[in-house]
């Protein structure tokens, strides 16, 4: 149902950037009650009723098992993102010298690589030096070793499920979903373990600094990102080249330009999942009584449903619908208008949060899914209308950066 508007956000913003349109994640599958190929045909579907013909990908997105490869292989998907993050450490970057040695001590036998990196130093291109000292290179092997090694298994699985299929492939790897960012000795050490193991890593996802929060704007020093981007992004040159990949990429059109300028368009961004808050927009414009009561349940449903996902917003920064008198300022309040927001950024309305994080839940409802499913259904016009605006601002904010 987004797809058309995502083809015409593509066509209005011009510029060098492709589309995957096929891009839901397992888990995001799993709220939904949809399949891989209910996800690859509806986009191919929709991709071919608004009259694109050109080139698009399709994403296997936060692989975590051999099943999960397995029904995205079947369905057809080209590109897929691994997503280890069940092995990873995230305690890591808090233990003491004494905690952290005793941790290694344990998994020493099953890091077959330290030696490789211990006490090297490496001049990037950009002319910055990563040290790979014990602690750096100790760290992690206690964050990232387990993870590294699933990687390069699932890696392996997708290889050889492929090559059954006689399909090509490309591989992401996500390492982002950690609270502490990425350093450049970890990244450095993940993809030389993966690119010499013979992954064939077109792309890569650390934790980046700031905060990457589901449905806002950054928060944080564009300026700081800015140069820790060029890092990162001097190790994927000198490493691959790969690109840099950004996850949880909605509406974070302040950080776009930056993120464009130092990979220097060498990058994969993750920006459509709030095609669903813009689906809630329609149901807001035609249908103010569906809309209080979404609010409504999104409220009920928050504070369980929040629990896998990188959020701030709290119940008590948005009102309850009751206390909202107009259906503009309900709108307003729960998804932004674009009319108040300041030129280069992005929203920042809390209760965007509220409702994003419970989508599933609403979109399973008995009664609201299939409510909102038929109020984007009767203004189809409005909802590629609505996309083609959000969207084109994504890529515009992007394209201004190369």
């Amino acid at each position: 149902m987004a797809t058309p508007g995502h083809v015409e956000a593509m066509r209005r913003a011009g510029g060098n950037i492709l589309p995957i349109f096929a891009q839901q994640s397992i888990r995001e599958m799993a709220r939904t009650n949809r399949t891989p190929h209910e996800v690859m045909e509806d986009a191919l579907r929709g991709a071919e009723q608004a009259g694109y013909d050109g080139l698009q990908g399709a994403d296997a997105d936060h692989l975590k098992t051999h099943d999960d490869v397995d029904a995205t292989v079947e369905a057809g998907f080209t590109f897929f993102t691994l997503d280890p993050s069940a092995f990873v450490d995230g305690h890591a970057d808090r233990y003491d010298e004494s905690a952290l040695r005793e941790r290694f001590d344990g998994i020493r036998g099953q890091i077959p690589w330290l030696d490789d990196y211990r006490g090297r130093s490496v001049t990037l291109p950009n002319g910055t030096n990563v040290d790979l000292d014990e602690e750096a290179c100790i760290r992690c092997a206690v964050k990232y070793g387990a993870a590294i090694r699933h990687a390069l298994e699932l890696s392996d699985y997708v290889r050889e499920r492929n090559a059954h299929a006689g399909r090509d492939y490309e591989i992401e790897l996500s390492v982002d979903e950690t609270e502490e960012p990425t350093t450049l000795a970890e990244h450095y050490i993940i993809a030389y373990q993966c690119l010499r193991a013979g992954v064939k890593l077109v792309s890569l996802a650390p934790r980046y600094i700031g905060d990457f929060e589901k449905g806002v704007d950054y928060k944080g020093d564009p300026a700081a990102l800015e140069r820790s981007l060029e890092d990162h992004a001097a190790v994927a040159e000198m490493l691959g080249p790969y690109k840099l990949s950004l996850h949880s990429g909605s509406d974070k059109l302040s950080m776009y330009p930056a993120f464009a300028r130092a990979t220097k368009g060498r990058f994969h961004i993750k920006t459509a999942g709030t095609s669903y808050l813009e689906a809630l927009r329609v149901v807001a414009r035609h249908d103010e009584a569906l809309f209080r009561r979404i609010v409504a349940f999104a409220r009920e449903r928050y504070e369980t449903d929040r629990a896998t996902y990188h959020v701030s917003a709290t119940l008590g920064s948005a009102p309850p619908p009751d206390d909202v008198e107009s259906a503009a300022e309900l709108e307003r309040i729960y998804l932004g208008c674009w009319e108040d927001t300041p030129a280069g950024q992005g929203f920042t309305e809390p209760g965007r949060q509220i409702l994003h994080t419970t989508f599933g839940s609403a979109l399973t409802h008995p009664e609201l899914g299939p409510a909102i499913r038929q109020s984007v259904h009767a203004h189809p016009d409005t909802y590629r209308e609505v996309l083609a605006d959000h969207f084109a601002r994504h890529l515009e904010a992007l394209n201004s950066g190369l």
